[in-house]
């Protein structure tokens, strides 16, 4: 059993056992008939997963790394909010009319901000950081800009980023306000497991741990059945993740300098209903 499903399956048994319901409050997300969406939750969830020793990716079910990668790269490295952009059509139903998200995720990183050593984006302030400063603790990125969240079409869920090295390892603490176990926690953690990979690299610096806290780690209602579903699917041993070792700049890695080696998982063909 890979640690991502040890932890996915240990966090859904403590939701659906010790959870809170929202059902006493009206609540902003529908279902495609227009019901409430309720979810039972738990506050304060904390994963760690030591990205030197395995790659955190589910096998109960299939994660589509390549699909994963693309948005993580359409938001950190091209920086861009525009849904025509990203190959996958998960951003397709938050798209306002001029085909954008709005001021959010990427238009966030791409902001250039004053400094001491001149005007830098968040992204291009932590590759100089980990380049000419690594033992600062200062080195975090944050989308959560209050002054334009009217202007996104979907607030943040994670939102900021605290990159940290310790002797030649690369550590990152990712903090998401809210998570969707069923659909985002193992597409999240890669995600961002791939991230340290890559400024780990970029930085001459080798991946050490991805702390994952999430505030709000919940299940929504119609989505009970199908966790209980994955959680008795059969696990298997973590792939071996394969990045291109001859990049050494942030900017030029595509999604086809990544790959999985010996990735097994179980089938799930069950169809997630989307809250909206």
């Amino acid at each position: 059993m890979s640690r991502a499903d040890s932890l996915f399956i240990e966090n859904c048994k403590d939701i659906l056992k010790n959870g809170v319901w929202d059902t006493d409050y009206e609540v902003r997300p529908r279902w495609e008939d227009g019901t409430p969406a309720h979810t039972i939750k738990k506050f304060g969830v904390v994963n760690r997963y030591d990205l030197s020793e395995e790659f955190p990716i589910l096998t109960v079910r299939r994660t589509a790394l390549k699909s994963a990668i693309d948005e993580l790269l359409w938001i950190w490295q091209k920086k861009s909010n525009r849904v025509s952009e990203l190959k996958s059509r998960i951003w397709d139903s938050w798209q306002d009319e001029n085909g954008t998200i709005g001021k959010a995720y990427g238009y966030q990183l791409g902001k250039k901000h004053k400094y001491r050593e001149g005007m830098f984006d968040q992204v291009d302030r932590v590759l100089y950081d980990l380049k000419n400063n690594p033992t600062s603790r200062r080195i975090m990125t944050n989308i959560y800009n209050h002054d334009e969240l009217c202007d996104m079409q979907l607030y943040p869920c994670a939102y900021s980023v605290t990159f940290n090295v310790s002797g030649n390892k690369l550590n990152a603490i990712l903090h998401q306000r809210s998570q969707d176990m069923l659909t985002a926690n193992g597409w999240n953690t890669c995600q961002y497991a791939v991230l340290v990979h890559m400024m780990a690299q970029v930085s001459n610096l080798l991946p050490g741990e991805l702390m994952h806290v999430i505030a709000d780690a919940h299940i929504y209602d119609r989505h009970i059945p199908l966790v209980e579903e994955l959680m008795k699917k059969e696990t298997f041993d973590a792939p071996k993740f394969i990045m291109n070792p001859e990049k050494r700049d942030f900017y030029d890695f595509t999604v086809d300098d990544f790959k999985l080696e010996g990735y097994q998982y179980s089938d799930f063909d069950s169809k997630i209903p989307v809250a909206i």
